[in-house]
């Protein structure tokens, strides 16, 4: 009989071959992006922060797309929870109709020169807007050199929009803590919490443990379709988490939102025979979890993974006692798994071929 592990890819090795861009290396640098985009953002450096900060605001509005996007979804989930102002997120090339200048618009672009989040902050800008931009450089920040209401967060570049969350997310984090939007923490929690996330960061390196559990489930979803389910304010984690594995792994995969989907998607999961879709018990099933969730949607999820009929269900628990740390344990967790996933299917977690030809067709149209 032959030795089965010697059938199975070597996680390390396919990384050596495939891994280009140093995806594994970002990641492993995440949870440092956010201390340090943390320290960025404060009044010594951005003064003009304590003067938006005193006018009275409708909300915010943030424009983006992609990697860059991703960090208002996360801010619109805090405020949601415990927050002092909406949070809306537009990812398109204008501003929705009911927008004034009493909103404050925050703009954010990893390269700078996103058409869509150029063409809304250009457009909101010569309405009245207050703009304050989070970006590496290009177009977008320049635009306070042009207008005299719009501000600039410098961010860190050299790595893809996904790999540099940690720096987006925690430059819009602390803004939206000095205006007030958000409290700011006690003067160690942030540090605790960074620690913890470190901890995790580590511990599920796959390279480190190329053997665990995270690939040995990204195994699973090598060759099965994919689902993934959580309650609604984890909804930007699972978003993110679909991202990854479309942009990393080059995977569809389905997401769905409880309790909402409660009221629709179960019937497809639920029954026997033709009441239910044909690939239901093909599916790997994975639910996002946290302690902080309302306790009748723990109910639900546990209702639903004792009825699944698939045999390839998984919790993912976010640690940690606030929304935003179980946010950010998820987003190292689903990360390492995009890339596992990546990895066994050959593919260079780093290559995004279609956007860039999509791009190339775009600037031949202009």
């Amino acid at each position: 009989m032959s030795d089965e592990s010697n059938s199975k890819p070597d996680i390390v090795e396919l990384a050596k071959i495939l891994d280009t861009g140093d995806i594994i290396g970002f990641t492993r640098s995440f949870v440092d992006d956010l201390k340090k985009g943390f320290e960025h953002v404060n009044l010594e450096r951005f003064p003009w922060i304590e003067d938006i900060s005193k006018k009275k605001w409708a909300g915010i509005i943030c424009l983006g797309m992609g990697g860059s996007a991703a960090g208002g979804d996360f801010l619109a989930a805090l405020t949601n929870q415990n927050g002092k102002l909406p949070v809306h997120i537009q990812r398109d090339y204008f501003v929705p109709s009911w927008w004034n200048e009493s909103w404050l618009v925050l703009a954010t672009s990893h390269s700078g020169n996103t058409e869509e989040a150029l063409s809304a902050t250009e457009i909101a800008l010569e309405a009245g807007a207050t703009v304050v931009v989070i970006s590496t450089g290009g177009i977008l920040a320049g635009m306070p050199e042009i207008y005299s209401r719009c501000y600039l967060i410098p961010s860190v570049g050299g790595q893809p929009p996904r790999s540099a969350f940690g720096h987006i997310f925690s430059r819009q984090l602390g803004l939206l803590r000095h205006l007030g939007v958000l409290d700011m923490p006690s003067k160690n929690e942030d540090v605790q919490m960074l620690e913890r996330l470190e901890a995790a960061c580590s511990g599920f390196d796959i390279i480190n443990d190329p053997s665990g559990d995270l690939v040995e489930l990204a195994s699973f979803m090598e060759s099965h379709p994919i689902a993934i389910v959580g309650p609604t304010e984890l909804m930007p984690a699972l978003n993110r988490f679909k991202n990854q594995l479309n942009e990393n792994s080059a995977r569809f995969t389905r997401v769905g939102i409880i309790p909402e989907m409660n009221h629709n998607e179960s019937v497809a999961w639920g029954g026997i025979g033709k009441d239910r879709d044909p690939s239901a018990d093909q599916q790997v099933l994975l639910f996002l979890t946290w302690d902080g969730m309302h306790k009748r949607v723990s109910h639900r999820i546990d209702w639903m993974i004792a009825h699944t009929t698939t045999d390839f269900a998984w919790k993912m628990q976010g640690e940690g006692s606030t929304l935003l740390e179980a946010l950010l344990h998820l987003c190292i967790v689903t990360d390492w798994v995009s890339i596992a996933l990546a990895l066994l299917h050959g593919k260079d977690p780093g290559a995004i071929g279609p956007i860039s030809a999509l791009k190339d067709y775009l600037n031949s149209k202009n």
